[in-house]
């Protein structure tokens, strides 16, 4: 009886996958030198099959109070989809199209055909490299410019051998095998694995480098963890490609054309638009930057993408549709190079894109805070991972999330890293902090001056009430404008304007240096430059700046240092 991958099998190769990344992520990073030096595509990559396996267990979970079992279509569509929300990097975003493309054939074709309750394939291996032919397929078509001896390379190679144990004419396999799924499984893990050893011989900078391509030894270990789900042989393991100290200090440029720098910021967003939309996003972000990948489908697609301006790449997100979830992460001034662990980094939370981009240039990595969506301590640590650094200063910009900060922070300090957490309550106190970060500065040094700095901000915000309700200025009733100032409302109003400027005497009656407004998606800009006049026509001494913050939850932000 042929072996057959069915719901089962699924969770079992999300599950031994997981594991196998975990086990090789360090060496995976140490090997990663295409198409950034930047040595996380091994935890990218685990990142990534963590999300799908998560998904895929919550299906599982949905059926365990019930008699049935998930069957095989909703089990693949939910795994695609977790890889495709939690996709990490470059290689993580090609393996989330790689398993969406094997979504598309093993959840519609083998559920058009008729199988069985439990999801097992009647299909046999054919349905299996169709599913493989059309994952490698998909992954090229979601890369802008696609370079060979990658892990495109490997998925298209698995592909073409699970291809040849497909019957003949006179219903033989290519290889004489039993048909089946394991014979397909078997086949391309052996593809890969020749078309990986072969890939340094394909791409300079891994020849230069002397290690075989990061994404594509990771993409070997998923395969390797399929073999075992279908067929409960564990494939002999790989060589080591690298150990972190044979690699040389200084690796070449990665990019394909060999220039000697790269772009300096990674830009990652989910993004909710049509087919048009993402169509002219594609030429928008082709123009700005290299190593575009964006992945998806169904109104819901993830975006990868190298720039020098990560805020026209949110931009261009911004005029597609709707871009959330959006992680900008500093290369350093040696983009292109082999990434050394830095010294000091700073990480914030953010409201709105257009924040993300500010702090970004500033060199911060970054992490948005939805409307009604806070980030999770997961995602603060996996913030402070990406910094890439000993020391981290650490910006939560929410009275809110000084728990979740917290819990991040201890996290890091257990995995070795040094972090400092600045209670900052608005994001104004953060761009404070920023302002006056110098890393040159003995860490303590540092952390005392922006604390001061963000400590000297007083900060408001403008928010439309919800509901009638008591606040400290009276009873509001809903729809008014609340100018809330260090968190308690203190203005209750009607129009903007006026009452932004009443917000502004109050804040300013006790003295400031410099006002900072952050304006958001749908406020006009004659609001910031009425209110900058203001602000000149009644305090001389005092300077205004003002940020566009995108899609925020507040239509106003107010510093006053």
């Amino acid at each position: 009886m042929p072996q057959t991958l069915d719901a089962a099998a699924v969770r079992t190769w999300c599950s031994l996958a997981l594991d196998a990344l975990g086990r090789d992520r360090e060496e995976i990073d140490a090997i990663n030198v295409y198409p950034v030096a930047d040595g996380d595509t091994g935890t990218n990559l685990y990142l990534t099959v963590e999300s799908a396996a998560r998904a895929v267990e919550a299906v599982f979970d949905a059926h365990a109070t019930g008699a049935s079992v998930p069957d095989l279509p909703d089990t693949v569509r939910a795994m695609a989809h977790g890889a495709l929300i939690g996709a990490r990097g470059n290689s993580g975003t090609i393996l989330a199209q790689l398993l969406r493309g094997m979504a598309e054939v093993l959840g519609e074709e083998r559920a058009d055909r008729g199988d069985g309750a439990d999801g097992a394939a009647r299909g046999g291996g054919d349905h299996l490299a169709r599913a493989l032919h059309r994952a490698a397929e998909l992954a090229r078509e979601a890369v802008a410019h696609p370079v060979e001896g990658t892990i495109l390379t490997v998925a298209s190679a698995a592909a073409d051998a699970a291809a040849r144990t497909r019957p003949t004419a006179d219903g033989a396999t290519g290889d004489g095998a039993a048909y089946g799924d394991g014979a397909a499984v078997h086949a391309a893990y052996a593809g890969a694995r020749v078309a990986l050893a072969a890939t340094p011989g394909q791409l300079a900078v891994l020849g230069r480098a002397g290690v075989v391509d990061a994404g594509g030894r990771g993409l070997l270990a998923v395969l390797a963890a399929l073999v075992e789900a279908v067929t409960g042989d564990a494939p002999s393991p790989v060589a080591p490609g690298a150990r972190p100290h044979e690699l040389p200090a200084v690796v070449e440029s990665c990019d394909a054309d060999d220039s000697p720098a790269g772009p300096a910021f990674e830009v990652i967003y989910l993004l909710e638009t049509d087919e048009p939309g993402i169509a002219r996003l594609r030429r928008r972000l082709d123009a700005l930057g290299d190593s575009l990948v964006v992945v998806g489908g169904d109104g819901l697609w993830n975006v990868h993408v190298h720039v020098d301006d990560a805020g026209a790449a949110v931009e261009a997100g911004v005029e597609a549709g709707r871009p959330y979830r959006i992680r900008i992460t500093h290369f350093g001034a040696a983009a292109g190079h082999q990434r050394e662990r830095a010294q000091r980094a700073v990480v914030a939370v953010v409201p709105g894109e257009g924040l993300a981009g500010l702090c970004a240039e500033a060199g911060a990595t970054t992490v948005l805070a939805r409307p009604g969506e806070p980030p999770a301590s997961g995602e603060l640590v996996d913030a402070i991972r990406r910094a890439h650094a000993h020391e981290v200063v650490l910006l939560p910009n929410d009275a809110e999330l000084r728990h979740t900060a917290a819990a991040a922070a201890e996290q890091a300090r257990a995995e070795g890293i040094r972090v400092a957490l600045i209670p900052t309550r608005a994001a104004v106190q953060g761009i404070a902090a920023l302002a006056v970060h110098e890393p040159g500065r003995r860490f303590d040094e540092d952390v005392v001056a922006m604390t001061s700095a963000a400590g000297a901000t007083r900060y408001a915000e403008l928010a439309v009430a919800e509901r009638q309700s008591w606040t400290m200025a009276g009873i509001c009733q809903a729809g008014d404008l609340l100018g809330l100032i260090d968190g308690d409302v203190a203005v209750i109003g009607t129009e903007l304007t006026a009452t932004a400027e009443t917000v502004l005497d109050r804040m300013l009656s006790a003295g400031g240096e410099l006002v900072t407004l952050v304006v958001g998606q749908d406020v006009p800009d004659t609001l910031a430059e009425r209110l900058e006049r203001y602000v000149r026509d009644g305090h001389l001494a005092v300077d205004t700046v003002v940020y566009r913050g995108g899609h925020q939850s507040a239509p106003l932000l107010i510093g006053v240092e």
